[in-house]
């Protein structure tokens, strides 16, 4: 990763709605969620969705599928993980203790298993 991906990726989840999407994303795991839940979920109308998926997908944080008549949102946990090695690789001066255990959870994409 270099730092213009990690800019791009830290400002697409600097604004409240886009980090609520993201963050039900996550919680949705491998599932995903058709976007007329999302909107439902945050109380949020589909053309303002629609903004806040694009500006995450252009960073790379979401991927979308076509189900059927319905488009299924899903987070990127492989990015997601990228993203926190990038920050910490070179934390804490040198202090592995510190920067071991959220490395090591961060390659292994702990919370979902991809």
């Amino acid at each position: 990763m270099d730092i213009s991906n990690a800019v791009s990726q830290l400002s697409a989840l600097a604004q409240e709605s886009r980090l609520a999407v993201f963050r039900l994303l996550v919680r949705a795991g491998h599932e995903g969620l058709p976007a007329g839940e999302i909107a439902a979920a945050l109380g949020t109308v589909q053309n303002t969705l629609s903004a806040q998926l694009a500006v995450l997908a252009q960073a790379g944080l979401v991927r979308s599928e076509r189900r059927g008549r319905s488009i299924v949102y899903f987070a990127s946990y492989e990015t997601v993980s990228q993203l926190i090695i990038y920050l910490m690789e070179d934390c804490c001066q040198g202090r592995t203790e510190i920067r071991e255990p959220v490395l090591t959870a961060a390659s292994k994409s702990a919370c979902c298993g991809s």
